[in-house]
């Protein structure tokens, strides 16, 4: 069940990273848009991270 949600995390991160390189193409770097999507990836990654740490620590 745990490979299931990491595997959407990662799913939804490339996402993330696809619309953040559009979003900074198109209004810049220091957008709030911009700033705002990065956040959103930023939370994404930490929720993947502690999901990996979650994993290793039960095997």
């Amino acid at each position: 069940m745990m490979f299931i949600e990491i595997e959407e995390l990662e799913d939804r991160i490339n996402q993330m990273r696809k619309i953040l390189i559009l979003i900074a193409g198109k209004t810049g770097l220091n957008s709030d848009d911009t700033l705002c999507c990065s956040r959103k990836l930023d939370e994404l990654i930490t929720m993947y991270q502690k999901s990996k740490n979650q994993q290793h620590s039960e095997v």
